[in-house]
């Protein structure tokens, strides 16, 4: 008789059951979501979070406990590893059932059951602002004073801050203009002066006057010009006789 047996028995014997339900916890560790029906996702829920929370002290007794349930030694090594990194720290709700429609057939109410923190679209990573409260007390009017005052100097002193660096950029700049000045002098003093046409015009008529000047050489000159070469050569010759006569 079934007296005081409320679990769902599933249609099946207690062995097949047991069979069952640690084959459908295998492959929900290692694929981390399974499809079933309602019925046997409930029922798995029962069997697999009691071993997901003994799998977060790892030790060789809960290693072998949890392996008499399993009967899969990938799938236990699969819980203290990978499983319990993500699920260490909930109290407990290892699993999520979510509902899929009917079943084509016989109509059965189709679901799917799979680990919480494996599922990044349903996990909100985002921290929560804590919003802080103020409590009011009688004494705390004389308190809020004090700090009205202390802003005005806050203010001026920020306020000089302020003003320095605006100095010290403006003098920056002032180098900076004188700097680049300077540069604009230098270039120019540089750059050559090419003589323009007209300076080119203007010499061209002196070349001209100093060579007519040459050329009207007065009649005197010449002849200084001629005596003084006459008399060079007399003084040559007269040398060299003597030169001989020795």
């Amino acid at each position: 008789m079934r007296h005081g047996k409320k679990f769902n028995h599933l249609g099946r014997t207690a062995a097949h059951r047991k069979a069952m339900l640690s084959n459908m916890a295998c492959s929900l560790i290692e694929h981390k979501r399974i499809n079933t029906t309602v019925a046997k996702a409930k029922e798995l829920k029962k069997f697999v979070e009691p071993l997901v929370t003994r799998s977060k002290v790892d030790s060789t007794h809960n290693r072998r406990i949890v392996f008499s349930y399993l009967k899969n030694k990938h799938a236990v090594s699969e819980l203290f590893r990978e499983v319990v990194a993500k699920v260490g720290e909930r109290p407990g709700g290892y699993t999520r059932i979510i509902k899929t429609g009917n079943r084509l057939g016989d109509n059965a109410e189709m679901c799917m059951i799979e680990l919480v923190d494996f599922n990044e679209l349903y996990t909100n990573e985002k921290a929560k602002s804590k919003k802080s409260r103020r409590s009011r007390r009688a004494g705390g009017s004389k308190k809020e004073e004090a700090p009205v005052t202390a802003k005005p100097e806050v203010v001026e002193s920020s306020a000089e801050e302020t003003v320095a660096p605006q100095e010290e950029t403006a003098t920056e700049e002032v180098k900076a203009e004188d700097a680049s000045n300077e540069t604009v002098e230098a270039k120019t003093e540089e750059i050559p002066v090419e003589e323009t046409p007209a300076e080119e015009e203007s010499s061209v008529p002196e070349k001209e006057e100093a060579a007519e000047a040459r050329t009207e050489e007065t009649p005197a000159d010449a002849k200084e010009e001629a005596d003084s070469e006459e008399k060079e050569d007399k003084e040559d010759t007269d040398s060299s006789k003597e030169e001989k006569e020795d």
